[in-house]
This record gives structure tokens, C-alpha cells and sequence, in this order.
């Protein structure tokens, strides 16, 4: 007993970042000398991804509720700041990729149809599923994880109960603390869960099937990167008039690394919230807006579609003007924003997109297919960046109206 208690001291001496880095090595090391052995162990990364999954929806749910209930009438919000940097960061990273697109274009080696799922056929259908979605039964939306629906009757409800009793008001208050402190739990066992998703990963994936389409990969990534280390800190800075890269850093250490390996924005909820926390910001403010950035705030998916548009636009040599590129950037934005409520997010997507050019739904799933490869790497990395730019543009605008 005192051995495991000498051991726990131990481990409580590094910070959590640092025995995340450690599960990360330790996984590639496992996959890469005994990649049979895996098997044994894959069910810890599964076991942390739906442990946060399984906390996040009632997390959000009570956090909202109980912010905007004990909200004092009249006190400033901070939302619509919030809400305009996820917007311009959203259609920032549309146009960058469509610049880059132009830069370096890229055509594809297409390959057979391997998407099952029925992608939406038009903006309408993006924003009729959106709107259905606000209006679920909040039973079901909480046992879906639709996060559309949660934070409408969060909301909807906290604006009602501003005007409860104060005892009504507090237990919700406890309630929220109760949750968040099963949160703090789970996020702790994150080495370990990172652990069995890298060395599942590694192990049955590897590097081959992303070498043909390295380019293309390439080309996702810089875009995405340019994003993280040059937008969003300019962002910040005109937010702030500091130095952003702190805060961005930060960010992409905390919340970026464990987004990359869950590949799950919602997974990541609980572990922004803690962030959040740490970095000291209002809670009335980043209960709202971060389960509102998982939602729309969609950077990674903006790219991804526009990226993989253009490439089929140019797989079949289609001439694009200025004024159609600038309209895709705003269609990619929108649907972007639409991701988290279509099933497959930001792959499924495509044909949307591809449909402004006249590319047949069929030429459009194949380039779906493509994604499917490349997703091993790219859903990961589009994930990083939009989980960890919530928190970015979140402590931005709080310490903007602090100073």
C-alpha cells in the first residue's frame, strides 16, 4: 500500500501534458515492436474517448443552464465578441485555403467509392437539419450527444430560471460543480487513454496508405497550420494588443494534443472547460461559448472542404474565377458551421461544395473516399484546430474586456 501511495506521489510530481507525452511515445513504442500485443490494450482508448463522451452532454447541459440562470440581470455578455471571432476565423481559414489551392494545385488519384453515408444535397438541407435538431426532445438530444439541441434548451431554460428562487438557482450551481468534478477525474486519465488510441492507431494504420497522397495531406496540413500560428494569434493580438503566442500555445498544448488523438470535438468539451478554468476566464461566459464553438466554430472543416473541392476542380480541369472561389469560401464557411449537425462532418460535406462546379454526386464521393484516407491525419489535425481555437478566441475576448 505505501509502495502505491509512493508511486501516486510520484506520478503527481509531472504535469499532465508531460504523462501525455509519455503515453504518446509509449503507444507508438508498443505498436511499432510488438504490434500483435495491441489487441490486449486498444480497449483503454476506447474507454477514456466514450467516458468523455458520456460526461460532456450533462456537463454542457447543466453548465449552460446554471451560468445564464445565475447571470444577474443586466450584467455584460460576452457572446457576441465570442460569436463574431468564430465567424471571421471560420471564413479566414476558407480563404486561406483557397489560396493555397491556387498556389500549389492539386490534382487526384481517385479511388473506389468507399463513403456509405448519404452526404446533404444542398444549404437548405444543411440548415433543415440544424433547425430540426433545436427543436429535439431534450431527452433525446442528451442521450444523441446532439449539442445543437443541448445548448438550445440550456439556454432556453437558464433564461427562464433567472427568475427562480435563489435555492433553485444554487442546487443548479452544485449540480454543475458536482459534474465538473467527475470531469476533472476522467481528463486525469487521459495518459492512459491516449496510450491505447496511439498505439491502435499506429498499429493498424501505420504511414502506408497516406504516402500516395502525401501532397494532398501536405497541403491540408499548412493550411491548417498557417491557421493555428498565424491567423489565430493575429486574431488575438487585434483582440488584445498582446503577445497571442502564449495563449496559443497553450491552447494547442492542453487542448489541441488531446483533440488530435480523441478526433472528437465533444470528447474535448469537458477537457476546454478545464482549461478555461486554469486560464482564470469568466465561467458564465466560456460555459456558452465553448459548447457553442464545438458546434460552429468549424476552421479545420472549412479547410478540408475547400482543399478537397478545388482538388477535384482540378482533377477534371475546370477553369474557376475569383468571384466562384469567393463563393465557395462562404458556402465552405456556412457548411463548415453545418458539420457537427450532418452525420460524417466535414468529409460528407464535399459533394455540397463540389455541386457549385457541376461535379456529379458520384465523381464527388470518390473524392470522399480519398478523404477517408487521408482522415487518419487529417480529421485529427481539423479536430486540434477546432477544439483549441474555442479556448483561443474564448480567453481572447474575456481578457479583452478585462483590460
Amino acid at each position: 500500500m505505501n509502495a502505491f501511495k509512493q508511486l501516486v506521489n510520484w506520478l503527481g510530481q509531472f504535469s499532465l501534458i508531460s504523462k501525455i507525452a509519455a503515453g504518446i511515445v509509449l503507444g507508438v513504442a508498443l505498436a511499432s515492436v510488438s504490434p500483435e500485443s495491441v489487441s490486449s490494450i486498444s480497449f483503454l482508448g476506447g474507454l477514456f474517448v466514450n467516458a468523455l463522451k458520456a460526461v460532456a452532454p450533462i456537463l454542457v447541459f447543466l453548465l449552460v443552464m446554471s451560468s445564464i440562470a445565475n447571470q444577474k440581470i443586466g450584467q455584460q455578455s460576452n457572446m457576441k465578441p465570442i460569436i463574431g471571432l468564430y465567424l471571421i476565423g471560420t471564413l479566414a481559414a476558407a480563404v486561406t485555403a483557397v489560396t493555397l489551392s491556387f498556389m500549389f494545385p492539386i490534382q487526384l488519384e481517385l479511388v473506389a467509392n468507399s463513403a456509405s453515408a448519404n452526404p446533404p444535397q444542398g444549404i437548405g438541407e444543411v440548415l433543415n437539419t440544424i433547425l430540426f435538431k433545436v427543436v429535439q426532445n431534450p431527452v433525446e438530444a442528451l442521450l444523441s450527444a446532439n449539442y445543437i439541441g443541448i445548448l438550445a434548451w440550456g439556454i432556453g431554460l437558464g433564461l427562464l430560471l433567472r427568475h427562480a428562487d435563489q435555492t433553485t438557482k444554487t442546487a443548479l450551481h452544485d449540480m454543475s460543480n458536482a459534474v465538473t468534478g467527475i470531469v476533472r477525474f476522467v481528463i486525469q486519465l487521459a495518459p492512459i487513454g491516449i496510450f491505447g488510441l496511439v498505439a491502435t492507431t499506429v498499429a493498424e494504420t501505420g504511414l502506408s496508405a497516406l504516402l500516395s497522397y502525401s501532397k494532398l495531406l501536405l497541403l491540408l496540413l499548412s493550411a491548417m497550420l498557417i491557421i493555428a500560428l498565424i491567423v489565430n494569434p493575429l486574431l488575438v493580438f487585434w483582440k488584445t494588443r498582446s503577445n497571442p503566442y502564449p495563449l496559443v500555445f497553450r491552447a494547442l498544448r492542453e487542448s489541441g494534443v488531446t483533440a488530435f488523438f480523441t478526433r472528437s470535438s465533444a470528447a474535448n468539451i469537458p477537457v476546454n472547460m478545464q482549461l478555461c478554468k486554469d486560464l482564470e476566464l469568466d465561467e458564465d461566459t466560456y460555459s456558452v461559448s465553448i459548447p457553442l464553438g464545438a458546434t460552429v466554430n468549424m476552421g479545420g472543416a472549412a479547410i478540408t472542404i475547400t482543399i478537397m473541392t478545388l482538388a477535384a476542380v482540378n482533377t477534371l480541369n475546370i477553369q474557376v474565377d475569383m468571384a466562384t472561389a469567393l463563393l465557395l469560401c462562404v458556402i465552405a464557411a456556412v457548411s463548415a458551421c453545418g458539420a457537427s449537425g450532418v452525420a460524417g462532418g466535414s468529409l460528407l460535406l464535399i459533394p455540397l461544395a463540389c455541386s457549385l462546379f457541376g461535379i456529379s454526386n458520384d465523381f464527388a464521393m470518390q473524392v470522399v473516399a480519398v478523404g477517408f484516407i487521408v482522415g487518419v491525419v487529417q480529421d485529427s489535425a481539423e479536430t486540434a484546430l477546432n477544439s483549441s481555437t474555442d479556448v483561443i478566441f474564448t480567453a481572447a475576448v474575456c481578457r479583452s474586456s478585462e483590460s
